[in-house]
C-alpha cells in the first residue's frame, strides 16, 4: 500500500460496527479500508444478541451461515426482576418478525463479520494501530497507522473516517466528547460454567436475568455447553462489600434464586473476567470528514442485551447515510444530521428505560406501561408487546429513508442500489 493511497472511507476497528458498515459500503462500490488492531479471532464479551441485530446480518448475507454455525437459538429472555412475582417472560414473535436470534461466541462472530467484509471488497489489515486521526482545518481527511513489523507508520487519505473502535473510543477521546452517566457506573465479574441445568422449549436459549439486593445476574446458554454466568454492581456497592469480585461474585451466587438452581450441578470451568461497565453518550456523532458507531459513539448498560444489537442498528443507519452522502456530498451535513438524530432517539429512549427498569419495586405491568409510554405513547398495541419491541431493539430507530430530504438524496443517486440497502 502507497502511504499517498486514498480510500472513499477509512473505518478504525474491525468489530461488529466497523465490519457491519465497512462491508456494506463496499458492496456499494465504495473503495474501503477497515483497521483493526487485533488478530482475529479474539476474546469478546457481549454474547447476546437481540432480535435487532437481524436486518444488518441480513443485509450481509449472514442469516443462513449464522443458522448453519449452530449457535444457541435465542427465541426471548426470561426475567426474575421487580416485585416478587417469581420468574416472568417474553418472546420476540410478540414482537417482530424475526422468531428467534443468537447466543454468540463474539471470537467466531466477529470473525463471520470480518470475513464477510473481506468478502464484499473492504480491504482488511489485522494488527494495525491507528496512532491519530488526519485533520485539514475541522475536516477528517485520513489517518496514520502503524503496522505490526512495519517500520514506519503509513498514511492514507480519505472522503470519510468512521471511529468504530469500541470502548478505546479514538476520536471521541481527541475531541473530548465522551460524557459519562454517572448514574449507571457499574462492574461486571463473570465466568463460565459447564453442566448447568436449562430451560425447555423456546426458553432452552433464554438469557435468565436475575435481580439481587445490589445488583444483577446474567445467565447466557452457549453452544459448546458453557454458560456466561456474570454479576453486575454498582462501583460503590462493591467498594462497601469488602470483598474481591470473584468472591462477590460466589456469594452472590450462592445467595441467588433462579441462577443458583440452574447452575447447582454446574462446574466452573473458567477464570473470572471483570470489566468496568461505566455508560457514556458522546456529544456529537459526526462532524465533517468523520462519524462514530457502536460503542464509540455510545454505551449503555448491559441490563437488557443491547450492546451488538445497538451497534448493528447504528452500522446500518451510518451504511445508509454514508452511501447517500459520499454520492451526494452537498447534502453530507444534513444527511449526518439525520444520522445523529435518529440514533440519539433510539439511545434515549433505551437509557431512559433501563433507568427505570433498575427500579426493582416495580410489577412487570410498570416495565410494561414504561416501554409503551416510550415508544408507543399513542397506545397502538397492548403494553406487552411494546415492552417486548423494546428488548427486541426494533423499535426507536427510524429509517434513515423516512422522510423528503434522504428520499430525494436517494432518487437522486445514480449509484447502484440493492433491496439490501433498504434494509432495517
Amino acid at each position: 500500500m502507497a502511504d499517498t493511497e486514498d480510500f472513499d472511507v477509512v473505518v478504525i476497528g474491525g468489530g461488529p460496527g466497523g465490519s457491519a458498515t465497512a462491508g456494506l459500503l463496499a458492496q456499494q462500490g465504495h473503495k474501503v479500508l477497515v483497521l483493526e488492531k487485533e488478530k482475529f479471532p479474539r476474546y469478546h464479551i457481549g454474547e447476546s444478541l437481540i432480535t435487532g441485530s437481524m436486518p444488518t446480518i441480513e443485509a450481509l448475507g449472514l442469516r443462513e451461515k449464522l443458522d448453519r454455525m449452530g449457535y444457541v437459538r435465542k427465541y426471548g429472555g426470561t426475567l426474575l426482576w421487580g416485585r416478587n412475582q417469581g420468574a416472568w417472560d417474553f418472546r420476540f414473535t410478540e414482537a417482530s418478525e424475526y422468531e428467534y436470534t443468537f447466543q454468540v461466541r463474539r471470537a467466531d462472530f466477529d470473525s463471520v463479520l470480518l470475513g464477510r467484509a473481506r468478502e464484499l471488497g473492504a480491504l482488511v489489515i489485522e494488527e494495525a494501530t491507528v496512532q491519530d486521526v488526519l485533520f485539514d482545518g475541522d475536516r477528517a481527511v485520513g489517518v496514520r497507522f502503524q503496522r505490526k513489523g512495519d517500520a514506519e507508520p503509513t498514511t492514507v487519505g480519505s472522503k470519510l473516517v468512521v471511529d468504530a473502535s469500541g470502548q478505546q473510543h479514538l476520536l471521541p477521546r481527541k475531541l473530548d466528547l465522551i460524557e459519562y452517566h454517572n448514574d449507571l457506573r457499574n462492574l461486571a465479574v463473570w465466568a463460565y460454567f459447564q453442566g448447568c441445568n436449562r430451560y425447555s422449549g423456546t426458553r432452552w436459549g433464554d438469557t435468565l436475568t436475575e435481580n439481587r439486593p445490589h445488583g444483577w445476574f446474567w445467565f447466557i446458554p452457549l453452544s459448546d455447553g458453557t454458560v456466561s454466568v456474570g454479576y453486575v454492581t454498582p462501583i460503590e456497592e462493591f467498594k462497601k462489600s469488602g470483598k474481591t469480585l470473584e468472591e462477590l461474585h460466589a456469594s452472590e451466587l450462592a445467595a441467588a434464586d433462579e441462577i443458583t438452581s440452574l447452575t447447582a450441578p454446574a462446574t466452573r470451568v473458567s477464570g473470572y473476567r471483570t470489566i468496568k461497565d461505566w455508560s457514556y453518550t458522546c456529544k456529537k456523532f459526526y462532524g465533517p470528514g468523520w462519524a462514530l458507531v457502536g460503542d464509540a459513539a455510545a454505551f449503555i448498560d448491559p441490563l437488557l442485551s443491547t450492546g451488538v444489537g445497538l451497534t448493528l442498528r447504528g452500522s446500518l443507519g451510518l451504511f445508509e447515510t454514508a452511501n447517500l452522502a459520499l454520492r451526494n456530498p452537498d447534502q453530507e451535513a444534513a444527511l449526518y444530521e439525520r444520522y445523529e438524530r435518529n440514533y440519539r432517539e433510539f439511545l434515549n429512549s433505551l437509557l431512559e428505560f433501563v433507568r427505570f427498569f433498575y427500579d426493582r419495586t416495580k410489577s412487570k405491568e410498570d416495565y410494561f406501561e414504561a416501554a409503551q409510554q416510550s415508544i408507543d405513547p399513542k397506545r397502538l398495541r397492548p403494553r406487552k408487546i411494546d415492552f417486548a419491541r423494546m428488548l427486541s431493539g426494533v423499535s426507536g430507530m427510524r429509517d434513515i429513508f423516512d422522510g423528503p430530504l434522504a428520499l430525494r438524496a436517494f432518487r437522486d443517486s445514480d449509484a447502484p442500489q440493492t433491496p439490501d440497502t433498504l434494509a432495517g
